[in-house]
């Protein structure tokens, strides 16, 4: 997948923060970029920042297989081919396991975890036809546990195991599949405002370029797991 040019990817939760900051750039790498979030309103503020011809926006709430299924289809009716897909979307509730309430485990396992098979599901068909590439945003919490973590650790835990079995399981079709695991981000998750003081942390242009990279290594060449940091913890 070295030459870039007309591809097309799909990035879910793709209105702001990381999402969008990987759109930025697979857009300045010359792909077609299809955006989605869980409502009109964001879609439309993702676009507007993007500001480039090459994008479309999809409403689309991940935890609904048939959202991803629609959302799908009209990239496909779009844009005729699907080559990548970027399954980011997601939500954390950190709380003790025993004041966390049942709304907040479904919410983050719903999302986090059926959301990337949802989407996988829903473009999986399409992404065999292109020898495309299946890419999930995971987090270090997917290896590392912590306390208030139960509940985010489980979703990302199980996006690990998952994409780690899927690609085992989509690799005979060429298609490539990978999990991308960073620490700190500066991005806007849970109502995050980044400022200054966010400036040691990863950026999301960063997880931007390591998607290009991903795109562009050698066909015989798959990262499967890839965990990213920030190079000095924050020091405050």
């Amino acid at each position: 997948m070295n030459d870039l040019k007309n591809k097309v990817a799909y990035i879910t939760g793709g209105t702001k923060g990381i999402g969008l900051g990987v759109a930025k750039s697979l857009l300045n790498a010359g792909i077609k970029v299809a955006i989605s979030g869980r409502s009109d309103a964001s879609v439309q503020k993702g676009l507007k920042s993007l500001n480039n011809e090459n994008t479309m926006g999809v409403v689309s709430d991940v935890s609904n297989i048939e959202d991803e299924m629609n959302a799908i289809s009209q990239i496909i009716a779009k844009w005729g081919h699907l080559d990548v897909v970027l399954a980011n979307a997601g939500v954390g509730n950190f709380a003790p396991i025993d004041e966390m309430t049942e709304d907040q485990w479904h919410q983050m396992i719903d999302t986090n975890l059926n959301g990337v098979f949802h989407t996988l599901k829903a473009s999986v068909e399409e992404l065999k036809k292109t020898k495309g590439y299946y890419m999930t945003l995971a987090s270090l919490a997917g290896t590392n546990f912590f306390a208030s973590g139960a509940g985010y650790n489980a979703s990302k835990f199980g996006v690990v195991g998952f994409t780690q079995a899927a690609m085992l399981d989509l690799r005979k079709y060429d298609v490539k599949v990978t999990t991308i695991m960073p620490g700190s981000v500066a991005s806007h998750f849970n109502n995050n405002e980044p400022d200054d003081s966010d400036a040691w942390k990863i950026q999301p242009e960063d997880i931007g370029r390591l998607v290009l990279d991903l795109l562009r290594m050698h066909p015989r060449t798959l990262p499967s797991k890839i965990e990213v940091r920030p190079t000095r913890p924050d020091k405050k």
